[in-house]
């Protein structure tokens, strides 16, 4: 879906498709690297957001790992939403996090490895279109718009959490 369709908003078209066909998969491909754009997108119920300077091999993988269930976030926004986390844990060490659940928590862990919706649903005995929903309340929560995929996994892990724990240390979440 690009975004500037003629006459008419490709974010609008992306919400109107979902409200009669919500389990149809929409990936935005775009020239813009907008955070706004990226979040209105988001709400809408893209599952996608790609840049059209994206590859052709880059491109397949993409929208075959929508078809898998994987949310898609083009590399160069999902280094402007970890430098988001970063920049928010530097201010206050763990504050990103305070506002999520137990369970949010461990999901963002799970995303924070690379792991997928479905080898998420499956760790924590979820459906996929449950984990979908966390999915989208973290980054909501956390002012981010999407998650990171793209055939790149990111095995980094989020502020204030260990890299073998699903929950972080009562200390990582104290303020100073």
């Amino acid at each position: 879906m690009d975004v500037r369709l003629p006459g008419r908003s490709g974010i609008e078209a992306t919400r109107e498709i979902m409200a009669v066909l919500p389990d149809t998969k929409v990936i935005v491909l775009t020239s813009y690297a907008d955070d706004d754009l990226l979040t209105e997108a988001v709400a809408a119920g893209a599952t996608g957001y790609v840049l059209k300077q994206i590859g052709s091999d880059d491109l397949v993988g993409a929208l075959e790992a929508v078809g898998r269930g994987e949310a898609m976030l083009d590399p160069a926004m999902m280094n402007k939403a970890f430098a988001r986390l970063r920049d928010g844990a530097r201010k206050d060490r763990g504050e990103a996090f305070k506002m999520l659940t137990e369970q949010e928590v461990k999901i963002t862990v799970l995303i924070a490895r690379g792991h997928t919706n479905r080898e998420i649903a499956g760790r924590l005995y979820l459906s996929e279109k449950t984990v979908r929903n966390y999915v989208s309340s973290v980054l909501g929560k956390l002012g981010l718009s999407h998650r990171a995929g793209g055939g790149v996994r990111r095995r980094a892990r989020p502020a204030g959490c260990q890299s073998d724990r699903l929950t972080p240390r009562p200390t990582d979440t104290q303020t100073d």
